[in-house]
């Protein structure tokens, strides 16, 4: 008996004379170390995020760097299908949910949302020759190429005559436009541009599809979503965000 106490005792002074670099048994972690928070993207939507290299940068990135830099945590960003987002943010594999994305009912079921940090347009690309598309009335009727889960898919969802070819990414899409397999893409104005940049002989309909609102989800009743709004605020005031926007946007 007298040894087991020994040897018990030895133990807890191991124990005690560790406490000043780790907890008895825990991880080691330094307690000095940020939180970190986890953004889920899909980072194929410059130029709101998007790859150089092996980084993700853009829009929705610098705010988020901004956020979490003013609220003290450290930014991960987890890149994913656009349709997996939400249900990462609902199942807390991630914090918070920054990819472009449109403030809907539909999406209010599932998610909190922040303000709106900024606006968007939904617009329609279609080659510049021949085109079967020429107005919102002929994409009624035509083989619509679109995101999967963007507002862009719910809403040429409601045409009920057009076929939807639905894609992981909005460059799928786009690239089945350029070879002649849809006769149209809807998606977000921005996207776009670099879309039409990138592809000869696909241009912008003039005529705006829909206009929205973007902002950051979080699961329902998170506490971040406070934490993450007043810090969204002080940057909009102080020109933070308008700057960021700016500087991926030529206007």
């Amino acid at each position: 008996m007298k040894r087991i106490v020994s040897i018990i005792l030895a133990a807890a002074m191991l124990c005690t004379a560790a406490l000043a670099f780790t907890s008895c048994g825990g991880s080691g972690d330094n307690k000095d170390a940020k939180k970190e928070l986890h953004m889920a993207t899909n980072a194929f939507f410059e130029p709101y995020e998007y790859y150089e290299g092996k980084e993700v940068v853009g829009i929705d990135a610098e705010i988020a760097k901004a956020i979490c830099d003013k609220l003290g945590y450290e930014l991960v960003i987890d890149d994913m299908d656009f349709d997996s987002i939400i249900t990462a943010v609902t199942s807390g594999k991630a914090d918070f949910g920054m990819a472009g994305m449109t403030v809907t009912d539909e999406r209010k079921k599932s998610v909190d949302f922040t303000d709106s940090y900024t606006t968007a347009t939904q617009v329609i690309i279609v080659p510049e020759k021949d085109a079967k598309v020429t107005d919102s009335k002929t994409l009624e009727t035509a083989t619509i190429g679109v995101q999967l889960g963007t507002t862009g898919d719910l809403y040429v969802s409601d045409l009920k005559k057009a076929k939807i070819e639905r894609f992981n990414k909005g460059g799928d899409a786009v690239l089945a436009l350029a070879q002649g397999k849809v006769d149209a893409v809807v998606i977000d104005n921005e996207p776009a541009k670099a879309f039409v940049k990138a592809n000869k002989g696909l241009k912008i309909l003039d005529e705006p599809f829909a206009d929205e609102d973007y902002a950051i989800c979080l699961a329902k009743g998170s506490e971040l979503t406070e934490e993450i709004n007043g810090a969204l605020k002080e940057l909009k005031d102080d020109g933070t965000v308008q700057k960021i926007v700016d500087k991926y946007i030529n206007k």
